[in-house]
C-alpha cells in the first residue's frame, strides 16, 4: 500500500540525472542529516538549492527507498557555503567554481539578493568585465525569473514542467501573463488542464464571466468532442452544452464565440442549413481535403482504362485467377488518381493489392506502403513482401525552431513516389489524412485500403465512411468470399455479423470457438486457464506474444482493467528479482506487456543501426528494464527500444488485455474475447466484427448466446459529427461544372 502524502524541506546535496527537455531529475536532498533521493519534474535545479516537497515514499527490494515528488516549492540558499555550491554547479552560465568563490567571499550570504537587485555590483569581483556582468546578469535575470513562477504556480499544484513552457512562451512577462489570464495556460503546448486553470483563476479573482474564461470554455467543450471522435458539433447543441456547464447567458456566450471566429480560432459551416462549430486544426483539416481531392479528382482519369492484358499477364504469373470486381479494382488503381478499396475477410484484397503494386512497378513506378500503426505497417509489409511505414515514419517527424514537432514532408519537401498504399484506412483521422495529402505530389497516386464495417479511427472524424458516402472518388467494393477463406469460421462468421445474422457457435473442430460462460468468475477463471495453459499447450502459443485478450469495455468485472490485474499476476507475477514502478492505476514490473496510450512525438527509440522518434497510441512493447536509480525504464516495441522515465509511465497501461478500439488495425494469432454484458452503448455490431476479424488463426468467445445475439442485432453504428461528406460535394460541384 502506498504512503500518505508527505512534506520534507532540505538541500540539494547533488543533482543525478536530468532531462533538460521536461525538466525531470533524480537528485539528493538532505533532509536533516538523512540523504534522500528524490525523484519528479522538479526544472532546472541545482545543488545548494534548499527545496520544500511533498510526495510519498516509494519502495523497491533492490533498489531502495525514493521519494517521488508531486509538487515542490523553491527556495534560495541563505548559507554562504550553500551558495557557493549552488554558484560552482554551474546554475547560473558564466560563473564557475572559482569565480563562484570569489563571488561569495566577497558578498557573503548576501550574494544571490545582491545578484537578484543590484547584478551590476559584480563588477566589483576581479576577472569580471562589464562586458561579462551584463552577460551574467542576463543570465541571472533568466533564472530568477523562471523561479518566481515557478514559485507562484506550485502554489496552485501546477508543476514545474507546465511553468518552463510558459516562460519558454512569454519569457520574463510570464507571471503578468498568467496573472491576467490564467486561461492562457489551456492552449496548445502548455497544457493545463482547464479544471486547475479554473481553481486558478478563482483563487486570483478573475470575474467568473469574464471574457477568458468564457472563451476557454468554449476551447475546452470543442476539444473534449474532439477528443469523443467529432471533428465539429452542431451549433445549436453545443450552445445549449456551452451555457450550462459555464453557467453563461445567451449574450456572454455569442460575445465570445463571434470573437473567437474573428480571430479564426474557431470556424462555422453551415451543412443542410445547420451550423457546425469546428476547432481551428479540424476546420482546416476537413476543408483541405476536400479541396485537394476535388483537385486530384479534376487531374484524373473520368474513367478506367483497358489494363486487361497485364492484368492476364499477371494471372499467368502468379497462377492466380482474378474474379470481375478484382479486375475492376486492379483496372481503377491503374486508371485513377485515387481510389478506395473496400471489403471483408477472405475477399481478396490481399491478392488485389498484391496485383497493383506489381503492376505499377512494371511501369517503372516509386511505390510507398503505409498504414496508421506499427502492428498494421508489419501486418502489410508481411502480405505484400514489400516494406510498409507507419503514416508517422513516412512524413518523418522533425523539430521547429520552437522545439515543436512537425512532419519534415508536406508542400515544401513532398514526398518522392509515384504511388502512395494505406492501408486499414478505418483507422486514419482527418489531422493524420490532412498531413499525408499535403506531402504528395499533385501527380502522385493515392489507393486506399480499409474495411468500412469496422470501427472509426480513434482521433476525431469518420474519414473513410465520410470518403464512400460522398461518391465523389472511385470506391470498389470485394464481395466474394473466397474458398480457401470459406473454410473458416473466423471468416464466415464475420461475414454473418456484419450482415445481421447470429454466428454459429456449435463448430468444436475449427478455429472460431463459443464457451457458454454466465457468471463473471467463471469467466474469468476459463479465460485465465485458455491463455496460461490450454492454448500455449494445445499450440504452442506464447501468451504475451501471439495470444491477445480483448474486450469491448475497460471498465466492470470483465472489463480489460480487472482482466489486466489477474492476467499480469498469472504471467508475470511479482518476484524480488523484478523491478518495478507504481502508478495510480497500475504496477509495472519488468516482463510486462503494455501499451502505449497517446501520440507521443518526442521518444527517441534505436532499433539495429537506425534511430528514430515517436511512439504512438496503441503500440504494444515489454518492459525490458526498470532502474529505479536513474527513475527509468526501458521498453521494447517490436524491435525499437525506447527509454521511458517513471514521470511518462502515466501514457502506458498493461496490454495483456485491450479494448477492441484498441486493437483494430493488429492481428494477433489468438484472440480470446470476453463478453459478459452490462454495457449497452459499447455493445454493437460492427465492435463485434471488429473484435472477431482481428483474429488470424484461432478465436474463442467467452459469455452468453444473449449477449452476442445483442450485439449482432444491434446496428447502432458509432454517430460522429463530421462535415467532410457536405464539403467534398461542395467541391466537387464547380470542377463538374467545368467539364
Amino acid at each position: 500500500m502506498e504512503q500518505e502524502t508527505l512534506k520534507l524541506e532540505g538541500t540539494v546535496e547533488s543533482i543525478i540525472y536530468k532531462n533538460e527537455s521536461n525538466g525531470y531529475t533524480v537528485l539528493d536532498l538532505d533532509a536533516g542529516g538523512e540523504l534522500i533521493t528524490a525523484v519528479g519534474e522538479l526544472g532546472d535545479i541545482e545543488a545548494g538549492e534548499v527545496l520544500s516537497v511533498e510526495g510519498r515514499y516509494v519502495s523497491h527490494a533492490r533498489f531502495g527507498t525514493q521519494f517521488q515528488v508531486e509538487y515542490c516549492e523553491r527556495k534560495l540558499p541563505d548559507t554562504a557555503i550553500n551558495i557557493k555550491k549552488y554558484l560552482s554547479s554551474g546554475a547560473v552560465k558564466g560563473i564557475g567554481p572559482s569565480l563562484a568563490k570569489r563571488i561569495v567571499d566577497t558578498f557573503g550570504a548576501q550574494t544571490l539578493e545582491i545578484m537578484e537587485k543590484e547584478p551590476h555590483r559584480l563588477g566589483e569581483i576581479k576577472g569580471i568585465s562589464p562586458k561579462k556582468c551584463e552577460s551574467i546578469s542576463q543570465e541571472i535575470k533568466k533564472i530568477f525569473n523562471l523561479r518566481h513562477l515557478m514559485i507562484f504556480l506550485s502554489k496552485y499544484g501546477i508543476r514545474s514542467g507546465i511553468a518552463m513552457r510558459a516562460y519558454q512562451q512569454w519569457g520574463q512577462y510570464a507571471t503578468e501573463v498568467i496573472k491576467n489570464d490564467p486561461y492562457s495556460l489551456c492552449t496548445e503546448g502548455l497544457g493545463l488542464s482547464f479544471k486547475k486553470a479554473e481553481k486558478l483563476a478563482e483563487d486570483i479573482g478573475l470575474d467568473p464571466n469574464c471574457r477568458q474564461r468564457i472563451s476557454a470554455g468554449i476551447i475546452f467543450i470543442l476539444s473534449e468532442n474532439a477528443n469523443a471522435g467529432h471533428s465539429c458539433v452542431p451549433i445549436d447543441k453545443f450552445e445549449k452544452l456551452c451555457k450550462e456547464f459555464l453557467s453563461i447567458s445567451d449574450s456572454e456566450f455569442y460575445d465570445s464565440y463571434n470573437e473567437l471566429i474573428e480571430e479564426n480560432k474557431i470556424y462555422e459551416y453551415i451543412k443542410n442549413d445547420r451550423g457546425f462549430v469546428y476547432l481551428s486544426d479540424y476546420y482546416t483539416a476537413e476543408s483541405y481535403i476536400a479541396g485537394r481531392i476535388a483537385v486530384m479528382q479534376a487531374f484524373s482519369s473520368p474513367d478506367d482504362f483497358d489494363f486487361n492484358k497485364h492484368i492476364d499477364d499477371e494471372e499467368n504469373k502468379n497462377g492466380i485467377h482474378y474474379e470481375a470486381l478484382q479486375r475492376k479494382a486492379i483496372n481503377t488503381a491503374l486508371s485513377r488518381g485515387i481510389m478506395v478499396m473496400t471489403g471483408g475477410p477472405g475477399t481478396g484484397k490481399t491478392t488485389t493489392l498484391n496485383a497493383i503494386i506489381s503492376l505499377y512497378e512494371k511501369k517503372g513506378e516509386n511505390v510507398l506502403l503505409a498504414a496508421p500503426t506499427g502492428r498494421a505497417a508489419k501486418r502489410l509489409s508481411d502480405l505484400t513482401g514489400k516494406e510498409a511505414r507507419t503514416i508517422h515514419r513516412l512524413l518523418e517527424i522533425v523539430f521547429d525552431q520552437g522545439g515543436r514537432t512537425k512532419f519534415k514532408h508536406n508542400e515544401e519537401d513532398p514526398l518522392q513516389c509515384d504511388v502512395i498504399v494505406v492501408d486499414e484506412m478505418s483507422m486514419v483521422d482527418v489531422l493524420l489524412f490532412e498531413s499525408l495529402l499535403r506531402a504528395m505530389k499533385l501527380s502522385c497516386r493515392l489507393i486506399m485500403v480499409g474495411d468500412s464495417d469496422q470501427l472509426p479511427s480513434v482521433g476525431a472524424g469518420n474519414l473513410l465512411k465520410s470518403l464512400i458516402e460522398s461518391k465523389c472518388i472511385p470506391v470498389i467494393e470485394l464481395k466474394e468470399i473466397f474458398r480457401q477463406a470459406e473454410k473458416s469460421c473466423i471468416v464466415t462468421n464475420a461475414h454473418k455479423i456484419v450482415s445481421g445474422q447470429m454466428p454459429d457457435l456449435t463448430q468444436k473442430n475449427n478455429d472460431f470457438f463459443f464457451f457458454k460462460r454466465s457468471q463473471p468468475e467463471a469467466a474469468m477463471a476459463l479465460m485465465s486457464d485458455l491463455v496460461k495453459t490450454r492454448l500455449p499447450k494445445a499450440y504452442k502459443y506464447s501468451p504475451t506474444d501471439d495470444i491477445q485478450v480483448i474486450s469491448p469495455s475497460r471498465k466492470g468485472v470483465t472489463g480489460i482493467m480487472e482482466l489486466n490485474k489477474v492476467l499480469q499476476q498469472q504471467l508475470n507475477p511479482p518476484h524480488t528479482a523484478k523491478g518495478e514502478v507504481k502508478t495510480a492505476i497500475y504496477t509495472f514490473r519488468e516482463g510486462d506487456k503494455i501499451m502505449q496510450t497517446k501520440n507521443n512525438y518526442d521518444i527517441v527509440w534505436s532499433k539495429d543501426d537506425e534511430q528514430g522518434a515517436g511512439i504512438y497510441n496503441g503500440d504494444i512493447g515489454k518492459i525490458l528494464s526498470i532502474n529505479r536509480r536513474r527513475s527509468e525504464m526501458v521498453i521494447d516495441f517490436d524491435g525499437r527500444r525506447a527509454c521511458y522515465t517513471f514521470e511518462m509511465a502515466d501514457q502506458l497501461e498493461l496490454a495483456y488485455a485491450i479494448t477492441v478500439h484498441k486493437s483494430q488495425g493488429s492481428e494477433f494469432e489468438a484472440v480470446v474475447m470476453v463478453l459478459m454484458g452490462g454495457f449497452d452503448k459499447l455493445y454493437y455490431r460492427n465492435l463485434l466484427y471488429t473484435a472477431v476479424t482481428r483474429a488470424k488463426k484461432l478465436l474463442i468467445i467467452i459469455g452468453t448466446e444473449d449477449v452476442i445475439e445483442k450485439m449482432v442485432t444491434n446496428n447502432r453504428r458509432t454517430n460522429r459529427y463530421t462535415c467532410l461528406t457536405a464539403m467534398l460535394l461542395d467541391e466537387m460541384r464547380p470542377h463538374e461544372q467545368t467539364e
